[in-house]
């Protein structure tokens, strides 16, 4: 009987103790080993391709194995563009979901058909790996361009320059463009008026009564890229989007929307401007104000864009640049 009480306490005693144990914390991340092992390359830098058309729907993806988990960052530039697209991941490899290229740009200006250096890079590593890739065909931009003036001035286009000194209202061919090889270039003082100059970009000029957009203004992004000049910040860049409303082929200021948007340039390079149409305002002398038409935000109603430089009268010369000024639908450009 003493016997038969003791293993009943025993067992008791066991279930005791086991209920009380708690199981070993798990640990997520690296080991302490791996954090702090010295750093290598166990798997060599891989480029997928040594050329590649993006225009053809190719892509570039880049593998690599590391000792330990890192922050490492490939950046890809354009030898003759200047053209930066930098890929970033903190992780022990590099798989091709991790890095994979469709020719995009994390910094204006775009790629080129040209040849690319690659380097990747790794936080508080000396070590650099580099490689190189040729550009055969450029990404292509799904979306409605408005003008990108690599064919020069639309002669359907509408346009006004003052009379101002050192007046430049011209589109320049060279490699300073951020898309393709040509730019509108706007400058000159005029201490009377806020108006420089200005571009009426017709749908007529295209051949369509209004531009051929998507009814919903929420899925509607208009996108352009804009140059502010070193040292000048006077620059005001003003789009003003004319509605044929009625359709009656023009655009009646009293019974007609028109949205607007103005930019002031107040930074130093190019710069991607994008902006959902629905969000876009009436303006009247810089103010918001209610539309004369039908207050609806409709893209596909468009018939003309007016772009205007402006810029403060006493504030002296005024210059930017201008390009590639583009529709996209779902999202803003990813150039």
């Amino acid at each position: 009987m003493k016997t038969f009480k003791l293993i009943v306490a025993l067992t008791l005693l066991g279930f005791s103790i086991s209920s009380c144990r708690k199981d070993a914390p798990k640990i997520d991340g690296p080991s302490l080993e791996e954090l702090n092992g010295g750093f290598s390359i166990v798997d060599p830098f891989y480029v997928s391709r040594d050329s590649v058309d993006f225009s053809a729907g190719e892509t570039v993806y880049f593998t690599c194995g590391m000792s330990k988990t890192s922050n490492w960052k490939i950046t890809i530039t354009g030898q003759t563009s200047g053209a930066v697209k930098e890929i970033t991941g903190t992780s022990k490899t590099i798989t091709m979901n991790d890095a994979l290229w469709n020719g995009s740009t994390s910094q204006l200006p775009m790629f080129r058909n040209e040849l690319c250096d690659i380097q990747l890079t790794f936080e508080g590593e000396s070590d650099t790996l580099v490689d190189q890739v040729k550009i055969k065909g450029i990404k292509a931009n799904a979306g409605y361009v408005i003008a990108d003036f690599e064919n020069g001035f639309n002669s359907g286009w509408g346009s006004f320059i003052q009379s101002g000194a050192n007046m430049d209202f011209q589109i320049k061919t060279d490699n300073f463009a951020p898309q393709g090889d040509d730019y509108l270039n706007m400058a000159g003082t005029v201490n009377w008026d806020w108006l420089i100059g200005l571009i009426n970009f017709k749908a007529s000029a295209d051949g369509f009564v209004t531009y051929p957009l998507n009814a919903n203004g929420n899925n509607v992004y208009f996108n352009a890229m804009i140059y502010g000049e070193p040292g000048l910040i006077n620059s005001i860049v003003l789009f003003q989007f004319q509605e044929d409303e009625n359709g009656d082929g023009t655009f009646t200021a009293t019974s007609d929307d028109q949205y607007d948007v103005e930019i002031k340039v107040d930074w130093v390079g190019w710069k991607l401007i994008s902006i959902k149409y629905s969000d876009l305002a009436t303006l009247v002398n810089g103010a918001p104000s209610t539309p004369n038409g039908n207050q609806q935000h409709n893209p596909n109603k468009i018939k003309q864009i007016n772009m205007l430089h402006l810029a403060n009268p006493s504030s002296g010369p005024a210059k930017t640049k201008l390009d590639y000024i583009i529709f996209t639908e779902n999202g803003p450009l990813n150039p």
